[in-house]
C-alpha cells in the first residue's frame, strides 16, 4: 500500500512540473496579470488605489458655473474614452479667468512649461479584464455621466463613488435593454 502511495504523490509531482515547465516566470510577478499577490488581493476584492491630483480640481465649481463634462471632456462622444483634458483645454477658459487664482497659477505654470498636468485616472478597468469600454454608445443612449461616476456634481476632487463591476454594468444593460452578449464588453 505505501508503494502505491509514494507512486502517486511521485506522478502528481512529475505532472505538476512538467506543467510548470517552460520559460522561467520573472520572481517579481506574481502572475501575468499581477505584480504581486497584495495587487492581486487587491483586485479580487475591488480595492482600488485612491487617485491622488496634482491639483484638486474643483468639479463642483465648474458645473455651478454651467460647464459640461462634454466641455472638458471633449472626446466622450466620439470615441472610446472620455479622456483626461490637456493643459490647453484648461488654457481655453483659464488664459483669461481667474487668472489670479492659486490654482489657476499651477495649471498656468504647467502650460508656460510645455507639459501635461500629471492626472491620475479615477476609473477604468485593469487589462486583465480585457474590457472594451466604449463611451460614445453609453452617451448617444444618453446615460447620464452621474450613472457611473456618481454625483461629480457634488465632488470637488473626482472620487471613486459607484463600483463599475461586471453585477454593475449587466444590471444597468438589462434595465435598459441592452445587450448582454459578452462581446458587447469582452475582448
Amino acid at each position: 500500500m505505501i508503494g502505491w502511495r509514494n507512486a502517486v504523490i511521485a506522478l502528481v509531482v512529475c505532472a505538476a512540473a512538467a506543467c510548470n515547465a517552460g520559460p522561467a516566470a520573472d520572481p517579481a510577478v506574481f502572475t501575468l496579470a499581477h505584480r504581486s499577490t497584495v495587487d492581486a488581493a487587491r483586485h479580487f476584492f475591488e480595492i482600488h488605489p485612491k487617485a491622488t491630483q496634482p491639483i484638486p480640481f474643483p468639479h463642483k465649481t465648474h458645473i455651478a458655473k454651467k460647464a459640461v463634462c462634454t466641455d472638458c471632456h471633449e472626446s466622450v462622444e466620439k470615441g472610446p474614452i472620455a479622456g483626461i483634458p490637456s493643459v490647453k483645454t484648461c488654457m481655453i477658459c483659464h488664459s483669461q479667468i481667474a487668472t489670479d487664482r492659486p490654482l489657476i497659477k499651477e495649471v498656468t505654470s504647467y502650460a508656460d512649461k510645455g507639459i501635461e498636468i500629471p492626472w491620475q485616472r479615477v476609473y477604468g478597468f485593469p487589462h486583465e479584464a480585457h474590457v472594451r469600454f466604449q463611451h460614445a454608445p453609453h452617451i448617444r443612449a444618453k446615460v447620464d455621466c452621474a450613472v457611473c461616476h456618481g454625483d461629480v456634481a457634488n465632488q470637488t476632487v473626482a472620487v471613486r463613488a459607484v463600483d463599475l463591476n461586471m453585477g454593475f454594468c449587466v444590471d444597468c444593460h438589462r434595465k435598459n435593454n441592452a445587450s448582454n452578449d459578452c462581446l458587447t464588453c469582452h475582448y
